[in-house]
């Protein structure tokens, strides 16, 4: 069998259905429009969330809140999830994203000091809390400031 002597199964290929072409067809007179309103004229129709003239939901929701554009999101790791790091490793942001530990570095990421470390490690991060530097650097390890 060659490429050019190929066909498709048959009753694979199924005919789109052509609206408004006699009462014969089943989709004649109306199209599948039904029969009067706003939505049987061309064109006609409502936009996205409109109910009828009642208040929409979006509207209807409070809004609260501010959401400060210029604001800095960090992506938080603990101290334990470096625990699996082995002694005198360079923990770097790259790191940490080709290992899956981190999936999105937003504007930094920063080590806080949950959970325990044993192991001396050089951790380069954008921000650090105090207690996460305390815990590395009693571990022997060193916290540095990207």
């Amino acid at each position: 069998m060659k490429l050019h002597e190929l066909n498709a199964p048959a009753g694979s290929g199924k005919n789109r259905k052509r609206r408004g072409r006699g009462t014969a067809t089943g989709q004649g007179k109306t199209g599948g429009r039904g029969m009067n309103g706003q939505k049987s004229r061309s064109g006609g129709g409502v936009r996205l969330g409109f109910e009828g003239g009642q208040m929409p939901l979006y509207r209807r929701l409070p809004k609260r809140g501010f959401t400060n554009i210029f604001g800095t999101e960090y992506t938080v790791l603990n101290v334990s999830d470096l625990a699996r790091f082995e002694a005198g490793t360079e923990v770097t942001p790259e790191l940490l994203a080709e290992l899956g530990m981190v999936k999105q570095v937003k504007d930094g990421i920063k080590i806080l000091g949950d959970g325990e470390l044993k192991n001396s490690l050089t951790v380069k991060a954008h921000k650090f809390s105090k207690s996460a530097v305390e815990k590395i650097e009693a571990a022997g390890g060193k916290a540095e400031v990207i």
